[in-house]
């Protein structure tokens, strides 16, 4: 006679868990865009926020950028009464940060960021 199998209902409850947590992670839609798409939408109006420190801002930035550091993006548009549809490109010295303010903005419900990456690849690829 064959033996019914029971079950693991270890396994079953870790799957029901696994399952329910995906649920609850928040979803990034924040995008990378290469440095001609960014002028792209920098000549579209859009409006352009350097993360870096105020020193590093102070020592050099894309003209008519305005300096946010990533670690108070979140804050520093609020502030300005940025609405969440504004389109924001966002540039750092490699792009690390501006990924950083660019998920933050997202998570915090904007919906037309980019993140631009190195300030000198946006230099030297400007039309």
């Amino acid at each position: 006679m064959r033996a019914i199998k029971k079950p693991n209902s270890k396994l079953a409850l870790l799957t029901i868990l696994a399952t329910s947590l995906v649920a609850f992670v928040p979803m990034s839609f924040a995008k990378d865009v290469t440095p001609l798409q960014a002028w792209q939408m920098i000549n579209q109006q859009a409006l352009v926020i350097d993360v870096r420190t105020t020193e590093e801002f102070n020592e050099g930035h894309i003209e008519g950028a305005i300096n946010i550091p990533f670690e108070n993006i979140v804050e520093g548009v609020t502030q300005l009464g940025l609405k969440n549809d504004d389109n924001i490109v966002l540039y750092c010295r490699s792009g690390r940060r501006s990924g950083i303010a660019d998920n933050a903005l997202t998570q915090a419900g904007f919906i037309n960021t980019a993140n631009a990456g190195g300030v000198d690849a946006l230099i030297q690829s400007k039309p």
